[in-house]
């Protein structure tokens, strides 16, 4: 049957499972707009205030729910809004279909009102972008596009759809999605395995890789069945419960002590579905010394690249786990037990009742249960929170890694919790990076979402003061904000709850009366001072790791 460029657009994302989707409107998307109107009982669209924060819910859905994000935005300006969100699901490999708008085809390069080369802007930030100059080709872009994002190494694509384009009529086949390709590939685990047998103090570094590929169990099964600690990038958090003995937390910069340290004492590293970035390895070399580096990754372009290591299996984390969980015994070395427990002391908090993140953190925990979807934005929050945390299940951390994105968390929070059908969800952030997209306020109070956001609020920039305290002889250029912001009475303008607390007894008694249906404000005032620890200096190694302030 013959239908428009529109009804396309709306068949293709239906019958890609598209139920939800972000965005906002504009003169070069109205046909499409006029066809979600018509076809609201399929799909669910939920304005936000601004195009960015609708890109960084379409993320948060998609990491909650494990499936790929959509977002709608018009030509120009609505595009560009786009490339913040854009650029952070491909650093931290997030499946995205972004459709945008354009000016009809014979208007393109002519400067036209709202016109911008949204594909040659997004290029470096994509998996693949397309614009749809002929109106046969659509339904066979947007069938590719949805496949590319999750093939492999999951990412962002990009369809620009001129206006023209929306308009004309073509005839639709209603083609299924293709089959997922690009997952499986050949690979040979045998000289692995003989490096794990060999191995006295073996180390499972544990990436976003492995919640792509749904390895939780086999990530597990592989930690007891060779008694290997596991560490984490911050992406991969969630794979395992905080409850389980081998699981040391996050390991890098700002990662805990023992997950740190054991990862430079082993002699064999695992390492499943991670980048190496440089907040997570300091000195390359002092990072490699001393052990034997297995590598398994999707992407070939990821091995070797920051890291070389001694062993490279290209292929999905599960399905290279399976094939090495059936030819590896158990095994066990009590030594190597006994020094983790040792390492794990020095991660303990001391017990007081002070106003500090990790307090604060602990006690917002308290009223969470494993499944509370945690957002946040970037800077020391995103690190205490890292640090403090324990996560229960896996999809339940939403933050921005690669790009470090000021900004992303309430966004993704509004995402995360439209994906977990509203269930109250919990966004820390600081009052730096509240400034950026607060008003999003205005759509986590029009959707009626219990998100919280709790602020820990120091008047300044902390990671910038803190590394300007330590490396830059104290000299806060630009760091100090001085802001006189209520952010209590800001919730409540927009129609949110708002809240000030300064203690612990005041923090408790304002959670327990949070309302169910609503969005929540808690600004938590803290010392400015307060510094995220552990931390390796820049270009250090676990060497120079630094303790207490």
């Amino acid at each position: 049957m013959k239908l428009s460029g529109a009804q396309i657009v709306i068949e293709s994302l239906c019958l890609h499972g598209a139920t939800t989707v972000f965005g906002y409107p504009g003169g070069s998307v109205l046909p499409i707009y006029d066809e979600l109107y018509k076809n609201s009982d399929r799909i669910h669209h939920i304005i936000t205030a601004h195009e960015q924060g609708a890109a960084h819910a379409a993320d948060g859905y998609a990491r909650a729910v494990g499936r790929t994000g959509v977002v709608i935005a018009t030509s120009g300006p609505g595009a560009t809004n786009l490339v913040t969100g854009i650029a952070n699901a491909y650093l931290d490999s997030v499946p995205l279909v972004a459709i945008t708008g354009n000016v009809a085809v014979p208007m393109l390069g002519k400067d036209s009102f709202q016109e911008v080369d949204i594909v040659g802007i997004t290029q470096p930030v994509v998996k693949h972008n397309f614009l749809v100059r002929d109106i046969d080709s659509l339904e066979r872009i947007l069938r590719e596009a949805f496949t590319i994002a999750n093939s492999g190494r999951r990412g962002p694509v990009l369809v620009d759809i001129p206006r023209d384009i929306q308009q004309a009529e073509f005839e639709y086949e209603g083609a299924p999605p293709e089959t997922e390709t690009g997952r499986t590939f050949s690979f040979d685990v045998t000289q692995a395995v003989e490096a794990i047998k060999a191995c006295k103090k073996p180390y499972i570094y544990s990436g976003g890789g492995v919640l792509a590929s749904g390895a939780e169990a086999e990530l597990h099964e592989l930690s007891e069945r060779l008694s290997a600690p596991v560490g984490f990038s911050m992406l991969g958090l969630t794979a395992l419960s905080r409850n389980y003995a081998l699981n040391l937390g996050m390991c890098g910069m700002h990662g805990k002590y023992a997950a740190t340290v054991a990862q430079s004492e082993c002699d064999l590293m695992i390492a499943l579905g991670v980048r190496f970035s440089d907040r997570a390895t300091g000195n390359i070399e002092v990072y490699r010394e001393g052990r034997l580096i297995i590598h398994v990754d999707i992407d070939l372009a990821e091995i070797g690249k920051n890291v070389p290591s001694h062993i490279d299996i290209r292929g999905d984390v599960k399905a290279v786990l399976t094939e090495l969980l059936k030819a590896l015994p158990p095994m066990k070395n009590d030594q190597w037990l006994s020094r983790i427990e040792e390492l794990k002391q020095v991660d303990k908090n001391p017990q007081n009742s002070d106003f500090t993140p990790h307090n604060i953190i602990e006690m917002v925990n308290g009223f969470c249960d494993d499944d509370t979807v945690i957002a946040t934005d970037v800077g020391q929050h995103q690190m205490w929170t890292m640090q403090n945390y324990p996560f229960g299940n896996p999809r339940t951390l939403l933050t921005s890694g690669g790009l470090g994105t000021m900004g992303y968390g309430l966004g993704a929070a509004i995402g995360g919790c439209i994906a977990t059908g509203k269930k109250r969800t919990i966004h820390f952030t600081s009052d730096g990076s509240f400034g950026m997209n607060l008003i999003e306020l205005a759509t986590a109070v029009s959707q009626e979402l219990p998100v919280v956001t709790v602020i820990l609020n120091n008047g300044v920039l902390g990671m910038v003061r803190q590394w300007q305290t330590m490396f830059y002889g104290q000299r806060y250029s630009q760091t100090t904000l001085n802001r006189k912001t209520d952010f209590a009475a800001l919730a409540k303008a927009f129609g949110a709850e708002g809240y000030y607390a300064e203690s612990l007894p005041q923090l408790k008694d304002i959670l327990e009366r949070l309302p169910d249906n609503c969005p929540a404000v808690i600004d938590c005032h803290i010392d400015m001072d307060e510094k995220v620890l552990p931390m390796i200096p820049p270009g250090g190694s676990v060497k120079n790791i630094i303790i207490k302030g």
